[in-house]
């Protein structure tokens, strides 16, 4: 933790990168639950209550369990376990997913109050961890340059005005570069004439439903392992891993018992399984005092939880937004985080199995309907036990 004395005033750093937290998990995330939803058939009340419990009640979730451990735990759900869900209503019912849900929670709150997950993740080589972190967040970067291909002249235009902030530290704390490129990509935006709008028949107000939970052996044996699994190996670890690299003690036990917890509620209103988000985190952190970081995952609940309210309209919104504003805002927001991820795998010990870990996850291959995230971690670890038995005696 930083040993300088809290910053007063107003949260406007905070501020800034809660927005971009949340502009990313309300773009690409939304899209792949609409995607996932329309693949298992779920119609649009379903996927509008699936989007209220994910963003209100986790924004909630986020609010208090931040401000309970002042620091930043910002909270939303599995991308992995949604497109493992879209696969599984092909031939399941919402009833006996939603059953699936509500057992994968109650197996996280046992996992989380015995301590195993802990004991766990304080054994994992913190450069296998980061390998697969970055394999992650590569991604993000990519898309980032790509971008360029799509619209030169928004995607120049918010990466010069990031470049010319973040070189003018005077100017920073005026205004933060992520709240400069959001500013200069809004004004291209509305030069272009591309500034998504609201139809008078668009609806404002989510609806959510109340699904009763079906016990169903084929769903239990789908899902609820492999849910538990991207949870805590495939998302917390990412989460976990990357507030340890900015100074932060995430209470491991608590935040695996806090996802269950709040699986069991999200679950009953057609919500895939609760986790520690790691991107939405690692912008959180990017920037600002370590000792503040909690206050922008407060705001960051907060805009979910109006989200959630409006989920209808804000998403019709951010669809309408060009994928090249959404690339640029991810992948500017990560740079730092990506390069934290890259100095810690590959700067000394477990070089090999990091580098299997980074290889997996960029291949993004699932197997046994657990994402490559999982896997990553899962080989590295094998090659390094393997071939770097020194380094763990060391």
């Amino acid at each position: 933790m930083s040993e300088t004395a809290p910053r007063t005033g107003l949260p406007v750093a905070e501020a800034a990168n809660a927005l971009v937290a949340f502009l990313f998990a309300a773009s690409a995330p939304v899209a792949i639950i609409l995607a996932a939803g329309a693949r298992g058939g779920l119609t649009e009340a379903d996927l509008a209550s699936w989007l209220f419990a994910a963003f209100a009640l986790n924004g909630a979730l986020t609010i208090a369990m931040s401000a309970a451990f002042r620091q930043p735990l910002a909270f939303f759900w599995t991308i992995p376990g949604t497109v493992l869900v879209g696969a599984a209503l092909e031939t399941l019912t919402l009833g006996e997913v939603v059953g699936a849900y509500l057992a994968a929670g109650l197996l996280l709150i046992v996992l989380g109050l015995t301590g195993w997950v802990k004991a766990a993740m304080d054994r994992l080589p913190m450069p296998i961890v980061m390998g697969m972190v970055a394999g992650v967040f590569l991604e993000f970067g990519l898309d980032w340059i790509r971008a360029f291909a799509a619209d030169a002249a928004l995607v120049g235009a918010m990466t010069a005005t990031f470049v010319a902030l973040s070189v003018a530290p005077a100017v920073q704390r005026v205004v933060p570069p992520m709240i400069g490129v959001l500013i200069a990509g809004l004004a291209v935006l509305i030069l272009q004439g591309e500034a998504p709008t609201l139809g008078a028949a668009d609806r404002l107000l989510a609806a959510p439903q109340l699904y009763r939970p079906e016990i169903s052996l084929a769903a239990m044996a789908e899902l609820v392992v492999p849910l538990a699994v991207t949870v805590i190996a495939a998302q917390n670890a990412q989460g976990i891993v990357i507030l340890r690299t900015a100074g932060h003690a995430p209470p491991v036990n608590a935040i695996t018992t806090a996802c269950g917890a709040a699986s069991m509620v999200t679950g009953p209103l057609g919500c895939v399984s609760t986790c520690l988000t790691g991107p939405s985190n690692a912008i959180l952190v990017s920037s600002g005092p370590v000792e503040r970081h909690w206050i922008a995952a407060v705001c960051l609940g907060l805009l979910a939880i109006a989200f959630g309210v409006f989920a209808p309209a804000v998403t019709h919104l951010l669809l309408a937004t060009p994928t090249a504003f959404m690339a640029t805002l991810a992948g500017l927001a990560l740079l730092r985080t990506l390069l934290a991820a890259f100095q810690t795998s590959f700067g000394g010990r477990f070089g090999l199995g990091a580098m299997i870990a980074f290889l997996v996850t960029v291949a993004g291959l699932p197997v046994a309907n657990i994402g490559a995230p999982f896997w990553g971690l899962v080989f590295g670890l094998a090659t390094s036990l393997l071939l770097e038995r020194g380094d763990f005696r060391a």
